[in-house]
């Protein structure tokens, strides 16, 4: 990925909210005790269609614009109202890694090189007021998420488009558009890459790939009311999504469109809620909120020893989804800060850590999972198993100690661990002290230094000011190795003077190299095992320390039927869901 792309994903991170709310960057799950969604959650009965699905949220559904949405395979809320090129396959598990067609008839056609991809509409595609949907709608779609006014989408287009990194958006070319995207008919589009890309059909489930009609564009204002090309259309967004109803759009064809279930007539979203009362609402399931669902508010520690403790403990527990998403919280260091230059102190800090009071840190056995690689363990992503340091589930202090002695530091030393004072559990006080304590016990004296969140995300992906040990976390904008490597290890994708997710500053022409060759891929399962063998390789040099992959779980209404939970985005997929 070039670099103007990571300037921007870092949204994905903080997308990670949207994704693990089922919908963006950043934009992957299993269920249940088995490790496989399904509907064990659900009232029991087959799913009917009609009645009202109440969604309680904590953030509100900003920027409902397809072109600032930025979404992982098409988003959550988003993907009733907005279709894209090609979608996340709506099933539960492994099987819902799957990039599959949506508007088009396929995933896209590449040429010899990966350079260009070829895609052809699908017959009877229509709007909600009836009139057809055309490549130039699609084209124009993503022409206007280049306008300024209009950011905050994926910004992989403007990397990989020939001319997109100059390109200013419809609203100031004069209407020439970009000669990168190509409509030789209503039916065809072919988009020309500066390098081959093998994964396009995974960017091409963004939202910004979604059709706009442009005598129906309104510039900002269009999010109040979008034109729909899914099974549902917005009647209502107030305070910018904060409440937003959605009503069953007659123009959807379902025969065109196989992902989408779209069984309620009604959709009702209200946003700025407490956590706890969204839970305990979900919890208690009377009158609307036996329909309701949540898309971005997750049980804690607390809530789930409640369930468990509960005398209706099986009816509860039969209404919590689980799920993994393509996600890894670890310990950066900086090598270009002392001590962490030397290989052999950060090899001390990698034994030392006690992954087991880590977890007890970010919830429990229940909430997270231990992690020895980068990558997440799912086979979507290339996930290659290996332990360079293997320190089992409490840490080796003894080893840790050994490689001190041979770093120059038979005394132990000192050193500082940057963290958020945010209540995360992830780069929260909670796992720093964990942390630090598990170092003390090799003899590292740990100074924790919290910062508030937004600061903290300043001087973490600063690289002058990067410091020399954080806490870090990264999350995928689709389930491949790619979004998860190249952001962090590629060195041409180092920023000096800007957003920086580089943190080891790494530029091994190696890497790099390995990089592009993954790249030129269109066999995913190929370049799957290429991403786990890079990571392997990286993972020698002990520039990061995986600590643990968060694990999603979240209550569903009584009512609430057919809940799938795909490896993709990790939680509840909002258009299979049932509540007759």
């Amino acid at each position: 990925m070039p670099r103007q792309s990571q300037t921007s994903r870092r949204m994905a991170a903080v997308a990670v909210s949207l994704v693990l709310a089922g919908g963006a960057a950043a934009c992957g799950p299993k269920d249940a005790a088995d490790q496989s969604s399904g509907t064990s959650g659900a009232a029991g009965g087959a799913p009917q269609k009609g009645g009202t699905l109440s969604v309680l949220n904590s953030e509100p559904q900003n920027d409902f614009d397809p072109a600032r949405l930025y979404t992982s395979g098409g988003g959550n809320i988003p993907s009733l109202v907005f279709r894209t090129l090609t979608t996340r396959n709506r099933e539960d598990g492994a099987a819902g890694t799957k990039v599959v067609p949506d508007l088009a008839t396929d995933t896209g056609r590449p040429n010899a090189d990966a350079t260009e991809w070829t895609y052809t509409l699908k017959d009877g595609l229509t709007y909600e007021d009836g009139t057809p949907i055309t490549t130039a709608d699609i084209k124009y779609g993503i022409e206007r998420s280049f306008a300024a006014e209009l950011s905050g989408g994926a910004p992989y287009l403007r990397d990989w488009l020939v001319g997109g990194e100059s390109y200013e958006g419809p609203y100031k070319d004069g209407g020439k558009g970009l000669d990168s995207i190509l409509v030789p008919d209503a039916k065809t589009i072919t988009f020309k890459l500066r390098k081959p890309e093998g994964e396009f059909p995974f960017v091409a489930t963004q939202t910004q790939f979604a059709p706009v009609p442009k005598a129906k564009d309104t510039g900002v204002k269009y999010e109040e009311h979008p034109v729909s090309s899914g099974p549902y259309k917005v009647v209502k967004n107030e305070n910018d999504g904060e409440h937003l109803t959605l009503e069953r759009n007659a123009n959807w064809d379902p025969k065109t469109d196989e992902e989408r279930k779209a069984y309620p007539d009604r959709i009702d979203v209200r946003s700025g809620l407490d956590a706890a009362v969204i839970n305990q609402r979900l919890s208690t399931s009377s009158g609307a909120d036996a329909a309701a669902i949540t898309t971005d508010t997750n049980l804690g520690p607390a809530e789930l020893a409640q369930i468990g403790g509960a005398g209706d403990k099986s009816e509860l527990a039969a209404r919590v989804g689980t799920g993994h998403f393509g996600y890894t919280n670890y310990l950066a260091f900086n090598p270009k800060v002392a001590p962490f230059d030397n290989p052999k102190v950060r090899q001390a800090i990698s034994y030392a850590i006690n992954r087991t009071s880590v977890i007890n840190a970010a919830g429990g056995s229940a909430l997270a999972e231990p992690a020895t690689t980068f990558l997440p363990e799912q086979k979507a992503f290339g996930h290659t198993p290996y332990d360079h340091f293997p320190a089992g589930k409490a840490g080796d202090p003894a080893k840790a100690k050994e490689l001190l002695k041979e770093a120059g530091f038979p005394d132990g030393l000192s050193i500082t661990l940057t963290h958020s004072t945010a209540q995360n559990r992830q780069t929260s006080p909670e796992v720093a002290t964990a942390v630090q304590q598990a170092l003390a016990a090799a003899g590292i004296t740990v100074k924790l230094e919290g910062l508030e969140n937004n600061a903290f995300n300043e001087k973490r992906w600063d690289a002058k000011n990067t410091p020399g040990f954080f806490l870090s976390r990264w999350g995928a904008d689709w389930p491949s190795g790619g979004p998860f490597l190249a952001p962090i290890f590629d060195g041409r994708q180092i920023v000096a003077n800007g957003t920086n997710y580089n943190h080891a500053q790494l530029n091994d022409p190696a890497v790099n190299a390995e990089i592009d060759e993954i790249a030129k891929l269109t066999d995913l399962a190929e370049a799957g095992k290429r991403w786990g063998a890079l990571d392997k390789k990286i993972g020698e040099q002990a520039l990061d320390v995986p600590l643990f992959h968060p694990v999603y779980k979240r209550l569903v209404g009584k009512d609430v039927k057919n809940v799938v939970i795909s490896d993709w985005t990790g939680v509840l997929d909002i258009s299979q869901v049932s509540v007759k």
